[in-house]
């Protein structure tokens, strides 16, 4: 019986292998389990993709119209839960700001087929909170301790509900636009055109590159580009209204203002008169967007010394 159970115990230390330098960068001096918690702020800079602004030439689709002149700042912070390294589920809140404005395609005025003349301009603040999940493919193997690698690219897929306000300028002031219905929204005149909320679910997906720096503290850039289901991110997406409407249905006051708002192109040429109803002001076939370029430091939680 004796002879029986230390064989067993032989076998056992032969084979036996410590978990924790199986997977991670984390060495044996450190104890943590399959499961780690992380820590951390994020900064950076959000942009937008909507109907306004853009390069010369129409309007082009996704990226191919984008100007990095209207990036602004963007601040985050999250917590993750990460198994092995792999795989991770993160909750994260970001604010920021997107913006746009026609003004920015007047040294190329002459290509844009009227969207400089068009002369609209929008900013939106943006509050988001997103729930993701991030792919490590470098971690999906084993690792002999601190032979795993301290710098890792991975993928991230997610939704996450957010809150905007598009907003433009007229003689230094600045008037939020969804109340004044700019394009006719919930006017019976336009049976299609639906108010539109300020608080929608997104999707979103991106890349990132995570480096440990040592045990407890890593660091991360990430790209994350939004997928919205509205187009009134800028407040513009289908055509001119009637502008006498805007009295059927708004104050007097209001109403006024709306009519200054949806059509500017008099400010450039004070000639222009207005357009006919349904003239093009946005295209809808399109879907506006914002993305975020940010860095991120990690603060890891719960691991502890041998």
């Amino acid at each position: 019986m004796r002879r029986s159970l230390a064989a067993i115990l032989l076998c056992y230390l032969a084979f036996y292998q410590p978990a924790a330098g199986q997977y991670y960068y984390h060495n044996s001096r450190y104890y943590e389990g399959d499961v780690n918690f992380e820590l951390g702020l994020s900064g950076g800079i959000m942009n937008a993709l909507t109907d306004l602004g853009g390069k010369k030439g129409i309007g082009k689709d996704f990226i191919k119209d984008l100007r990095w002149q209207t990036a602004r700042p963007s601040y985050g912070l999250y917590f993750a839960a990460t198994y092995k390294y792999a795989l991770a589920a993160r909750i994260e809140g970001t604010i920021g700001q997107v913006t746009g404005y026609d003004s920015i395609l007047k040294n190329v005025a002459s290509s844009t087929t009227g969207r400089y003349e068009r002369n609209l301009s929008f900013r939106s603040k943006i509050a988001e909170l997103q729930l993701a999940f991030e792919v490590h493919p470098l971690f999906f193997r084993s690792y002999d301790e601190n032979e795993a690698p301290r710098l890792s690219p991975y993928a991230i897929i997610g939704a996450g509900y957010f809150s905007f306000d598009p907003e433009a300028g007229l003689n230094g002031q600045w008037y939020s636009l969804a109340p004044l219905r700019t394009e006719g929204q919930g006017f019976a005149e336009y049976p299609d055109r639906k108010p539109y909320a300020l608080q929608q679910l997104n999707l979103l997906g991106g890349l990132g590159l995570r480096y440990e720096i040592n045990d407890f503290l890593n660091a991360r850039i990430e790209l994350v580009h939004r997928k919205l289901f509205t187009d009134y991110l800028d407040d513009v997406s289908t055509g001119y209204i009637n502008p006498a409407l805007f009295y059927n249905y708004l104050p007097p006051t209001q109403a006024a203002l709306a009519q200054q708002l949806h059509f500017r192109r008099n400010e450039i040429n004070p000639s222009d008169v207005q357009p006919l109803s349904g003239e093009q002001r946005g295209d809808p076939k399109d879907k506006d967007a914002y993305f975020t370029i940010q860095a991120k430091i990690g603060f890891m939680i719960g691991a502890r010394r041998r």
